[in-house]
């Protein structure tokens, strides 16, 4: 409760110190408003992801790999493999192959996919996996099938749907009828379902242990049928570290618990915990097991069974060596896999598997969450001291707050409590108001070293507002790639540069490398001494191409070793978000017959005039786009560029060493009565040239001036570029 007396008028027209307190809470209320906005999404996201929520138990999704076998298997990109390329989905197809937006989309409400099996019947590969309703929090099993080898996957929708939670669906096949055994440890046993119009109907079979088994398994090997699963529900059992077997004649038969029940658990640091299908592979029975406490890297490894009988069990660890998601969280599954299955591929020869990932550490949203309130609570308690020390808070709690008011005596013992009561608060209120006339008016914000103070203390609550505000909205720190019709694809990064921009170069392949579509990096070298591969530190691939010759139309030379049909060409010197590149690639993959850039320009008047983005957007429309940041299809782009008619313009290019880019966009002009360019608008981009002092074009009135002539040249020979191409034309906000 504030007091004060009197004050001559003069006095009163002073500010108030709590105006101060009122205008740094506002100024902590703007910014707090500022930072959220500028770390929510800028532009909309694609309807798929809007479909699937998110989760808090993370962001799984399931991959698809092949291999020639079990023990040397790729993530499917690294096979090329091209689906409907002609629908603008490009090559190749990416993981993750089932995401949790795949299932939305066919009708079920999904927050994340886990723990897939895949079953093969003839041509077809279907997969049985967890979703996660989102509205009930319930795990349901659904399914989806694969006609091409794992490539594409058409959704089915839930299959079995329960009243308690259910996971891990273990499908096999027994006398030609197909079975699923999925964890139902919420319901307190083990089921065992029955297919009855599959993959869609399924029925009760029967109960086959009255055991809350997770990660239940059952596999025929050499005569006998075993059930291997882990119950967390004894006494002592730990989450990810002890394994139970039972044996029996037939799936459906009663079954036998194995003599040394609980076989293992993770005090001698095994994984005993299933994670996936046991499978056999030259005549030797693997298990995968859960690695446990791992929250980074993969936490799957395989075991050989040395020893599987009635009295005896014995398995010793093999190498099972994936490579690591070098990207992160901007990757699939950079933060963890705890899942496999793999079965041979009769079709195409090879083994196939099938594993779920997550980009999100465990517990992640729960942490930050806890990180951003704390930072609020800090600040906000700042806030109270700094009022206390400028005098805006001065408060004295009255006597009657804590006098203890009864309408009726009672007796001895009754009155001695309520002694006690007005005793402790009497304390504990003198005490607060100690404080607050200890507190008050500390700083005399009228002076110049009080005001320094009031200012720094702004300061850092400003600062703290910006992390709490950081930790609670913004987001994981993933950059996503964006599906076309449910699927991913990569795209092969090229650049072009010299040895004066070595230290550009360095930033450029550390930064991209890590972004999520990124396949390969080809640097493009065109003088000095090229770097060895221990200089550029990078979470894929890079090659330099070294040439010959220093001609900028080496930046479009016919590389065969190119596995991706899009590529990105993208000067050394230009920093941007990865989140730029994934949605000017999901652009390129809507229209991959047109040059899709982040740079645009204009071309028009009599002659022909090179103008700049302002004067683009002041005459609202644009036909050309600069290729120093831009996807095309490298087969399309990089034939008509060496083609026979684009001789002339290339003699140009070297004799002004400029226009390469300009060149292009005529070339593609001239092939296309259509559109042939599309702008994508960066959240931000940096110009590193102007840090360096090594930019091809430092004088940009000379620059235009050069690439004006190429405009009239160009215009003679292959045609007038006049044709324009509106802002805001696609309707997803992305070229505004």
């Amino acid at each position: 409760m504030s007091s004060s007396s009197p004050r001559p008028a003069a006095q009163r027209r002073r500010l108030h110190p709590a105006a101060y307190l009122s205008a740094a809470a506002a100024l902590l209320a703007l910014v707090a408003a500022a930072f959220s906005r500028a770390l929510a999404p800028r532009f909309p996201s694609p309807p798929d992801a809007r479909r699937c929520r998110p989760d808090p138990e993370g962001s799984w999704s399931a991959g698809v790999f092949l291999g020639d076998s079990p023990f040397a298997l790729k993530p499917i990109e690294h096979w090329g493999i091209s689906a409907d390329a002609d629908a603008g989905a490009a090559w190749p197809v990416a993981n993750p192959a089932v995401t949790c937006a795949d299932v939305a989309e066919a009708g079920s409400p999904s927050s994340f996919v886990a723990s897939p099996f895949l079953f093969l019947q003839g041509d077809a590969i279907y997969m049985f996996f967890e979703t996660k309703n989102p509205v009930t929090s319930q795990g349901d099993i659904a399914a989806a099938v694969s006609k091409d080898a794992g490539a594409t996957w058409q959704q089915l929708g839930v299959v079995l749907d329960e009243e308690w939670h259910l996971s891990y669906p273990y499908v096999f096949s027994y006398n030609s009828k197909v079975y699923m055994m999925p964890e139902s440890s919420k319901n307190g046993d083990l089921r065992l379902y029955r297919a009855l119009d599959f993959p869609l109907n399924w029925t009760l079979e029967k109960v086959l242990l009255e055991k809350p088994l997770v990660d239940s398994v059952i596999i025929n090997f050499r005569g006998s049928y075993w059930l291997l699963g882990s119950d967390l529900s004894s006494y002592g059992a730990k989450q990810n570290g002890e394994l139970s077997i039972w044996y029996s004649s037939s799936p459906l038969a009663p079954w036998n618990p194995h003599r040394h029940n609980t076989i293992g658990s993770m005090d001698n640091g095994s994984s005993f915990r299933n994670g996936g299908r046991p499978f056999v592979y030259d005549g030797d029975l693997y298990r995968i097991g859960k690695q446990s406490g791992g929250v980074s890297g993969h936490s799957i490894k395989v075991f050989r069974v040395e020893i599987l009988t009635a009295n005896e069990y014995k398995e010793i660890e093999v190498p099972f060596v994936f490579d690591k998601p070098r990207k992160g969280r901007n990757a699939w599954n950079g933060a963890r896999s705890h899942h496999l299955d793999v079965q041979w591929l009769p079709s195409s020869q090879l083994w196939i598997g099938v594993m779920d990932g997550d980009r999100v550490p465990s517990n992640d949203s729960v942490h930050r969450l806890t990180i951003g309130y704390m930072f609020y609570g800090v600040t906000l308690l700042l806030v109270l001291l700094l009022g206390g020390l400028i005098g805006a808070i001065r408060c004295t709690i009255p006597l009657r707050w804590y006098v203890p008011h009864t309408e009726k005596r009672g007796d001895l013992l009754h009155g001695k409590q309520q002694f006690f009561l007005k005793y402790k608060l009497s304390s504990l209120f003198s005490s607060l108001n100690k404080l607050g006339s200890l507190l008050g008016g500390r700083i005399n914000y009228r002076t110049w070293k009080g005001r320094v103070y009031v200012v720094l203390v702004i300061l850092v609550l400003i600062f703290l507002t910006c992390l709490g505000t950081h930790c609670i909205y913004g987001g994981n720190g993933a950059e996503e790639p964006y599906p076309i019709k449910g699927r991913y694809s990569q795209f092969t990064l090229l650049t072009m540069t010299y040895d004066a921009r070595l230290w550009n170069l360095k930033m450029f392949v550390e930064h991209y490398s890590k972004c999520a579509s990124v396949r390969e990096i080809v640097v493009i070298w065109n003088k000095g001494r090229p770097p060895v591969q221990n200089e550029l530190k990078s979470a894929v691939p890079v090659r330099v191409r070294v040439e010959d010759k220093n001609t900028l139309n080496n930046r479009f030379n016919i590389d065969e070793k190119i596995h991706t049909r899009a590529v990105m060409e993208l000067d050394d010197d230009i920093m941007m978000a990865c989140d730029d590149l994934e949605r000017g690639f999901k652009v390129w993959r809507e229209h991959p017959n047109r040059i899709v850039g982040y740079y645009p320009r204009l071309a028009e008047g009599t002659p022909l005039e090179y103008r700049n983005e302002r004067y683009a957007r002041q005459q609202g429309g644009y036909n050309m786009v600069l290729t120093g940041a831009a996807f095309m299809d490298h087969g399309l782009a990089f034939e008509r560029y060496w083609s026979k008619k684009a001789e002339v313009g290339r003699k140009m290019v070297d004799s002004f060493f400029n226009c390469e880019d300009v060149l292009l966009n005529f070339l593609f002009a001239n092939a296309s009565s259509m559109s042939t360019v599309e702008y994508v608008k960066p959240a931000w981009a940096i110009d590193m040239s102007k840090f360096s002092g090594v930019a091809i074009s430092r004088n940009t009135q000379a620059h235009y001036h050069v690439r004006s002539k190429c405009l009239a040249k160009f215009s003679e020979v292959y045609g007038n570029l006049s044709a324009k191409r509106f802002f805001s034309s696609r309707g997803d906000g992305w070229d505004v």
